[in-house]
């Protein structure tokens, strides 16, 4: 009888042990990842958001402020400009930019500037593919979205060299650009523990150091070496449509509700927020540039408070993630003031020929939104970050501010004055007088 007992506990015990241990199993495995629809589709939306600013938000704004003999250069330039960074992106700019392999916090080697090829022609990125720090979403979506900012950062230089270099070598100088400057700078504020500029502790929430500062300094050295327009400052240069430029600005202060509540990689608070401050700051800046004009020249202008609308838009880029409404209200009034002086005064007294202030609204209002982003991240005056020294960041931003201006400045010389000896920068003086719309791409924005 007492082994009968035995024996039937022992059957019994073969039945629920195995049970038993296959749900310890299962409780110990890690869950899997989750997709989060939600986070996804406002991930999607922000991308499309991104990408409507270059084409046709910046075709637009810059086309208007060109004459009408160059206005489908400069369009052309941008939609350009969109296919050749996207495949450039493809083939290995995203993975020089966010691939981590190498990387380890407070290590500085090769990969703390660069990333490896591990993710060259977008290895291993499948349907299947989930990725972020935030949420989860497909890493198709994460690539795309970054893609958008790699294809509007060279696209914002044309507008200091507009109306003056050859399409060819503007071709080639973008490629280039795009290779050693954009993608190392992105990915030494963004890819991470072990990154240069992330591992200094500098704050850019959505790309004041990587694409408006890299942006506008590369704009500066690039007017610099092409020289002036002909003609350039006596003969009348005047923007030969406002209404485009108005509807590109309008365009843009829309996209940029993409670009930097987008860069929250989620839908989420901080995204709420960095759409509040974006508009906040736009608003102040509009009316800063507006009214700082108004007071100089006696009228306000419409290219002005454009202008001013995407000074506030460029300032908040880089604080859009951590400060709060008040010091979204200081940064942007402070760039609508600060970008008009520099783009009018400044660039009177210096003689440069910066043809459509990329260097006086995204240089400046870069440098000006990293600096203050600064003061206005610490929680004291009603920020959202981690700052508890103020001086400190300031002293950081001011660190990743100059690093990238040296970096950007030196390089961006070297690859034009190689391409100047190579295959030459600049249309002949009888191709500018003539327009670049005839000379480079025999087409005519108007024919009446």
């Amino acid at each position: 009888m007492t082994l009968r007992r035995f024996a039937g506990l022992g059957a019994l015990l073969s039945l629920v042990l195995p049970t038993l241990a296959m749900a310890a199993d299962e409780v110990a495995a890690p869950a899997a990842p989750v997709l989060n629809s939600g986070d996804t589709a406002w991930m999607l939306t922000s991308t499309a958001l991104v990408l409507f600013m270059t084409i046709p938000g910046l075709a637009l704004f810059y086309g208007g402020m060109v004459r009408s003999k160059n206005i489908l250069s400069v369009m052309m330039q941008c939609f350009a400009i969109t296919g050749l960074i996207s495949i450039l992106w493809t083939i290995y700019g995203y993975s020089m930019a966010f691939d981590t392999t190498g990387m380890e916090a407070g290590v500085v080697n090769y990969n703390s500037f660069v990333g490896s090829l591990a993710k060259a022609f977008l290895a291993g990125i499948t349907p299947a593919s989930i990725t972020g720090p935030a949420a989860l979403i497909p890493e198709a979506v994460f690539v795309t979205f970054q893609m958008t900012f790699a294809v509007i950062t060279p696209a914002l230089i044309v507008g200091a060299f507009a109306e003056r270099m050859k399409f060819s070598a503007m071709l080639v100088f973008m490629g280039i650009w795009f290779t050693l400057v954009y993608a190392p700078i992105a990915h030494m504020v963004w890819s991470g523990p072990g990154s240069l500029l992330g591992d200094w502790g500098v704050l850019d929430f959505a790309g004041g150091t990587v694409v408006h500062i890299n942006a506008g300094i590369a704009g500066l050295v690039a007017c610099l070496v092409l020289g002036k327009r002909k003609g350039f400052p006596t003969t009348p240069m005047a923007p030969h449509n406002l209404g485009y430029t108005l509807m590109g600005a309008a365009m843009l202060w829309v996209g940029w509700f993409g670009f930097n509540a987008g860069s929250a990689a989620a839908a989420n608070g901080t995204a709420g927020m960095a759409m509040l401050v974006t508009q906040i700051a736009t608003a102040a800046a509009a009316l800063g540039w507006m009214f700082a004009e108004w007071i100089t020249h006696g009228k306000p202008s419409a290219l002005g408070i454009a202008s001013g609308v995407v000074a506030g838009l460029v300032a908040i880029t880089p604080a859009a993630g951590t400060v709060g409404p008040m010091g979204s209200l200081v940064i942007g009034l402070a760039a609508g003031v600060v970008c008009f002086f520099c783009a009018t005064t400044l660039k009177r007294k210096l003689g440069y020929d910066d043809s459509l202030d990329a260097f006086g609204v995204h240089g400046i209002g870069g440098i000006l939104g990293a600096i203050l982003t600064g003061v206005f991240a610490a929680p004291s005056l009603g920020g959202f970050g981690t700052v508890t020294d103020i001086a400190a960041q300031v002293w950081i931003q001011c660190k990743g501010v100059g690093f990238t201006i040296i970096y950007t400045a030196v390089v961006t010389f070297i690859i034009l004055k190689v391409l100047d000896v190579v295959m030459g920068l600049r249309v002949n003086d009888e191709e500018e007088s003539v327009g670049l719309d005839l000379a480079q791409h025999n087409e005519r924005g108007y024919n009446l």
